[in-house]
């Protein structure tokens, strides 16, 4: 449910703070130049920033390693990248007490049939480093799944391909639905639209799949890939693109200046199920961000 509104453009985005939350911290895009075992320092300086918060959730919106090269990595480089994502990112979160729950990119677990190694290294990974969360599907773990946290259902979409769904993985989504309590959260990799610069193909791009996030209730669809924050709504839906933490930041659809690294944090009044969405920018992670002038 969202109620009071900010953002440039007509977009409502509520702002006032709930009064019993659940807070969930997203990051996506972290990764490098391909191969690259090397994080930016914004990475550990948003991670520092999300352990001071100490949220209840981490979601991960995918490309947290920089797979997908061509020629492809050797299975060990790989490995090599996932030992130093884990390291600065996945074991001091955990440690914390933090659960962090991830979607695959394309960078990390490509469903294009040269990348087959890649997505079966990521799913090795993940798969020993399942979140301590109530999970309500699992068989696909870490790829497309379900789980709630304190009445929120939160559903992961395998989305490293461009284009719609498969028929089965929609048939899926509208199952897991199923008994879900009224806030409906999905994350994913690619977007359901555009909005970035250069990435104006790189979408699911399917009012289809729109419908039945409407007709499911969705409240929330979080994506990556697309290296900017976007906050946007139709049909009552909010549609929150991540900005990156890693390289390659982009510009919005109309915009001249690059957008800011950052994270997205939640926070979700459990009774209510209103949701405020808020941006927090490198490079200290602590103010908002001023979305309309970035839109304007």
């Amino acid at each position: 449910m969202l109620t009071d509104t900010l953002i440039a453009g007509g977009i409502a985005i509520v702002v006032a703070s709930p009064a019993v939350a659940l807070q969930v911290a997203v990051i996506s895009d972290l990764n490098g130049s391909y191969g690259s075992t090397d994080y930016g320092s914004q990475v550990a300086d948003a991670v520092s920033a999300i352990l001071e918060l100490h949220p209840d959730l981490v979601l991960v919106t995918g490309d947290m390693v920089a797979g997908q090269r061509r020629p492809v990595l050797a299975t060990s480089e790989v490995k090599a990248m996932w030992d130093a994502f884990h390291a600065i990112v996945t074991e001091p979160l955990t440690s914390a007490g933090i659960a962090v729950a991830v979607t695959p990119g394309n960078h990390d677990a490509s469903a294009y049939d040269a990348f087959r190694a890649e997505r079966n290294v990521y799913a090795k990974e993940w798969r020993d480093r399942r979140p301590d969360v109530s999970f309500s599907s699992d068989e696909e773990y870490p790829f497309s799944y379900a789980f709630d946290v304190d009445g929120v259902r939160f559903v992961s979409l395998d989305v490293t391909t461009v284009g719609p769904l498969s028929a089965d993985q929609v048939v899926k989504l509208e199952s897991v639905f199923e008994g879900a309590g009224e806030t409906r959260i999905v994350f994913s990799h690619l977007p359901l639209w555009e909005f970035a610069q250069g990435r104006e193909t790189e979408i699911i791009g399917d009012p289809e799949l729109a419908s039945v996030f409407e007709t499911l209730g969705i409240d929330l669809h979080l994506s990556g890939h697309h290296h900017a924050f976007y906050p946007g709504a139709s049909e009552g839906i909010a549609y929150v693109g991540q900005a990156c933490l890693g390289a390659s930041p982009r510009r919005l659809m109309g915009a001249s200046d690059r957008a800011p690294r950052g994270f997205t944090l939640l926070d979700i009044d459990v009774d209510t199920g209103d949701i405020v969405i808020d941006f927090r920018a490198s490079p200290d992670f602590t103010n908002r961000y001023d979305h309309a002038s970035a839109s304007s």
